[in-house]
């Protein structure tokens, strides 16, 4: 697919009134002086609703009309009201104690790209209210995964404790917990985040007791109840927190049934926050019954509409096990001599009943061929069955990236519970921005929530994921925009149908940019047969409390197995369609990727006409290849699954959605030859030759060759001299553009 995708554009307020530098109170929309001071008056409203801001203005300059969004009223005023008016306005007239404390106007901790955006802001003003106000001993945010829970907590924390809030009102800095079930869930904003409460920080770990500590950190594991221990947590008093952050409170100890619960019941008298990603699911009930409904959601559809969150595509790609089944041969033995049961194994089956080394190479493979067409340094997680299917997938990866692998050793590693330090070396690493390996990640369980990792560009699912919450947390690992580093949007490879079930939710509140299905065989040629829709199974309830459930790697012949291991046969994957969601929302649609391109081309072009005035200049041409791709149409890709590799890429498309003659590139440039030989008289015969030379590039490598200056610096053109010397055979640079410039045209004159 194409290096272009759709970005929601962000919308602005003119104006934003703040009360203080961080406390916004009213926005403003201004309108040109001969429209009516009520114009604006509609985008000021939608904008203060999605600011969370009760008051909202419009203006031409001469007149003003305000709407208070607490009475009601609508009305023109002669001059805007001072900021203490609103401030009392927005309390009824009569400001509370709590808020004269001054906890909510208590001024954020401002760190280097960390400013909080208009969303974050909204669910720290919300719950610090809610805190300070002492009316929900539980309070819940919830916020898709990489719209930044942690700057929000820190904010919030920064606020009680610089204002020295705490349960007591005794204006001492208040004792903080913040839980989580895993150390890199704590670890990571402790050392991050975190850092600006210094020597207050102290992490609960190894039995050690301190108390004269403000911002604590803890695991449940560190603190529950096991055989060995009675609690680590009844050395502290019920009262000795003032608030606990419970981070994806999803998953510990808000459920029900978990034996972490009785930690939250314990500190009862602690004013406590949960964060998850998820909304409301029957996987995740407990938790929303147990905080109650959330103070604030910004979901993941939001994050993609405002801009702040990266879109994403979905490749769906099918081998012929995943499709048809597996079936042994009577009598098959495994790599270790035993005989295969007779079953029907299917894709909730394979890495845990059956482990079918063939499938893991194809997959391999087409994880490969992937980042060779898009990026081979685009960081990558390969989300895998088992710690020992993860190794497996890990070889395979490595050994089809040789070439790679040498130059660096860590190009592939496997990040699980097994690799300790050495693993979380490997994961820092990947989360740099500035480092280049690790370049893929196999993993199991363990990066599934926490892992800030803001380059991944490819999240492949290996695995059946059956809980849309942890699914949402697994695609939650690529929602990082950086735009500064060319980083817009990710893609999803889904090889068990997770993703086609999962976005075929009507629920689910993030659509994909565009979702493709694929089936290759082993060698990745494409091949032609039924797709059979998967229904995966739920593959097991994960074990939170003592860690994902993972398997070891077992080599040993006399040793225990728990499932099958068949290294031979032969496993296919398919041909490419493309799911569209209707115009609900919530079903998908299939049609094959040619008809689809052909629809998008129709729809942009009427005629092969409007399509080749726009191609024909090179500027016109690169926004037509945009607006392609902003519906996920590349011409690269579509020569590709045609297997038309040498086609122009305007006759590929004008074939595909007007049944046009479809062209070579080489003929086209010798058609150019025939017809316009005398186009260029006007130069001399060097200036012409580097024409004729240009021309050849194209025929034989594509539209890239016209690239200036850049085409100058390779052999041949190159030979008749340094960039410079080349430009003035032409009698400059304006001139040697306007030549190419004009090629390009006539190139595709009818």
């Amino acid at each position: 697919m194409g290096d272009h995708v759709r970005r929601s554009k962000r919308k602005r307020a003119d104006y934003l009134l703040r009360y203080t530098r961080d406390f916004p109170i009213a926005v403003v929309e201004a309108k040109a002086a001969y429209k009516t001071p009520g114009a604006g008056l509609g985008q000021a409203k939608e904008y203060a609703e999605i600011l969370d801001l009760k008051f909202a203005y419009a203006t031409n300059g001469h007149g003003i009309v305000e709407f208070d969004f607490i009475t009601g009223l609508e009305r023109k005023i002669e001059a805007f009201p001072t900021a203490d008016e609103l401030w009392l306005r927005l309390h009824g007239g009569e400001v509370p104690a709590e808020v004269e404390s001054g906890h909510r106007l208590q001024p954020y901790y401002l760190q280097p790209d960390k400013r909080p955006r208009y969303y974050q802001e909204i669910a720290i003003n919300r719950v610090v209210k809610a805190i300070v106000e002492r009316k929900k001993p539980r309070i819940l945010v919830t916020m898709a995964t990489g719209t930044g829970k942690t700057v929000v907590a820190f904010q919030i924390c920064w606020k009680l404790w610089s204002s020295r809030w705490n349960l007591d009102n005794a204006y001492r800095r208040p004792k903080i917990l913040y839980l989580a079930d895993r150390n890199l869930l704590v670890d990571d904003p402790k050392d991050k985040d975190f850092v600006p409460f210094g020597e207050a920080r102290h992490k609960i770990a190894g039995g050690e007791i301190v108390k004269s500590r403000e911002m604590y950190f803890a695991i449940y594991q560190a603190i529950a109840h096991d055989e060995n221990r009675p609690g680590l947590y009844r050395e502290y008093a019920p009262d000795f927190f003032d608030l606990i952050i419970v981070d994806e409170c999803h998953r510990g100890s808000a459920r029900a049934d978990s034996s972490w619960r009785e930690i939250l019941e314990y500190f009862e008298p602690a004013v406590q926050f949960g964060m998850t990603a998820t909304p409301l699911r029957d996987d995740n009930r407990d938790s929303y019954k147990y905080f109650g409904n959330p103070l604030y959601t910004y979901s993941l559809r939001q994050g993609i509409d405002d801009g702040f969150l990266a879109p994403y595509r979905v490749h769906r790609v099918i081998t012929s096990v995943d499709a048809a089944g597996y079936r042994p041969t009577k009598g098959e033995l495994d790599r270790y001599g035993r005989e295969v049961p007779d079953d029907e194994y299917q894709t909730k089956d394979f890495e845990r009943v059956i482990a079918l080394r063939k499938r893991t190479e194809v997959i391999a493979r087409h994880i490969t061929d992937f980042l060779k067409q898009t990026d081979r340094f685009g960081k990558t997680i390969v989300f895998c069955v088992d710690q020992e299917h993860a190794e497996e997938m890990r070889t395979a990866l490595n050994n089809l990236n040789a070439d790679l692998v040498s130059k660096y050793p860590n190009y592939v590693c496997r990040v699980t519970s097994d690799e300790g330090n050495v693993g979380k070396n490997h994961l820092s690493n990947f989360q740099e921005l500035e480092t280049d390996t690790p370049v893929i990640l196999t993993t199991s369980q363990l990066l599934t929530t926490g892992v800030d990792a803001p380059m991944v560009k490819n999240i492949a699912m290996a695995r059946v994921v059956g809980s849309i919450s942890e699914f949402k947390q697994i695609i939650g690992r690529g929602t990082r925009v950086r735009e500064d580093y060319g980083k817009l949007y990710f893609s999803i490879l889904d090889y068990t149908g997770t993703a086609s079930k999962h976005f075929a939710d009507p629920d689910f509140d993030g659509d994909p940019e565009i979702i493709t299905e694929i089936e290759l065989d082993e060698e990745g040629a494409v091949i032609e047969e039924e797709i059979i829709e998967e229904s995966p199974a739920d593959p097991g309830e994960e074990d939170i409390e003592s860690g994902p459930i993972e398997s070891e790697i077992i080599d040993s012949p006399e040793a225990e197995r728990r499932k099958f291991y068949v290294d031979g046969g032969q496993v296919q994957i398919a041909h490419q369609v493309v799911y569209e969601l209707d115009a609900e929302g919530n079903q998908l649609r299939v049609i094959e990727y040619t008809d689809y391109t052909a629809e998008a081309v129709r729809t942009l072009f009427r005629t092969p006409e409007e399509l080749r005035a726009h191609w024909a200049h090179p500027d016109e041409r690169l926004q037509a290849i945009e607006h392609l791709a902003e519906r996920g149409i590349d011409y690269r890709h579509l020569a590709e699954l045609m297997d038309k590799p040498d086609a122009d890429p305007f006759d590929l498309l004008c074939h595909v959605a007007f049944d046009a003659p479809l062209l070579t590139r080489r003929q086209r440039a010798e058609r150019f030859q025939r017809k316009h030989e005398d186009l260029f008289e006007r130069y001399g015969p060097e200036a012409r030759d580097v024409l004729s030379e240009l021309l050849e590039k194209y025929a034989e490598y594509g539209l890239d060759e016209f690239k200036l200056p850049d085409i100058l610096k390779i052999p041949p053109i190159s030979e008749r001299g340094n960039t410079a010397e080349i430009i003035s055979l032409f009698g400059g640079a304006d001139q040697l553009r306007e030549a190419v410039t004009e090629l390009q045209e006539h190139l595709y004159l009818a």
